[in-house]
């Protein structure tokens, strides 16, 4: 959903293949629940202090952007939502699992569970409450994705038949098991096919991207550290 213009009220809002689903059944179980606001257009540099002008013109350039339009796709909209943390608040929290990247077998399995460093006032990390959305840029490469614990909201089916285009998938929980495909089939003359999860935290809306690998060589499910860095977006 994103507003098209500043000067006016209107809203271009695109439904998920689910959303359009269930506004096809006509039986009222189409409802907006919730929503959440986002700032990813922009650019807090712009803001200019010293604007020639004077003061009241020092968001000018900003308050001229381009808004972005809706797009389905989770992975290029909504990545730097607007949060409300306490009163007091000095420092901003953020997401920590302990690795860089989880590298999967074939048929491998491996689990997590995620803390939230500078939450509450432990620098030291905290579960939070709410528990945390995990999402999958390519779904594919699992046949299981699993939400757990007491705030799990939605389990992952098994063994989903999806199609040769790459599907994403979200569940919610205080912890998540993945579980990487056995089968050899996508991976063609590659050794290793590669994605991202992405942990958005249900109460902070702090944000971790880590890469997800899956091999069909390796022999043992491990969850290593690499090159690669996490990816945080507050």
């Amino acid at each position: 959903m994103g507003y098209l213009d500043s000067s006016t009220i209107t809203v271009d809002a695109i439904l998920t293949k689910r959303g359009r689903e269930l506004l096809a059944r006509n039986d009222g179980s189409f409802k907006i629940t919730q929503f959440a606001l986002g700032d990813d257009e922009i650019d807090y540099t712009m803001f200019n202090e010293n604007h020639p002008n004077g003061s009241q013109y020092s968001g000018e350039a900003i308050e001229n952007m381009s808004l972005l339009e809706a797009i389905p796709d989770g992975n290029h909209i909504m990545r730097h939502k607007l949060i409300t943390l306490d009163r007091g608040t000095s420092v901003i929290p953020f997401i920590d699992v302990g690795i860089n990247i989880i590298k999967l077998a074939i048929g491998g399995t491996y689990s997590l569970t995620p803390k939230t460093l500078n939450y509450n006032g432990v620098s030291t990390g905290l579960a939070e409450p709410n528990g945390y959305n995990y999402t999958i840029a390519d779904r594919r490469l699992v046949s299981r994705f699993t939400g757990g614990g007491k705030m799990n909201l939605k389990r992952s089916r098994k063994s989903e038949p999806y199609s040769t285009t790459a599907v994403g998938e979200s569940v919610s929980g205080t912890s998540l098991s993945i579980t990487g495909i056995s089968a050899t089939s996508l991976f063609g003359s590659n050794e290793k096919l590669l994605t991202t999860l992405t942990i958005e935290g249900r109460n902070t809306g702090a944000r971790l991207t880590i890469p997800l690998e899956v091999s069909k060589t390796v022999a043992i499910t491990t969850a290593a550290d690499s090159d690669a860095t996490p990816s945080e977006s507050i």
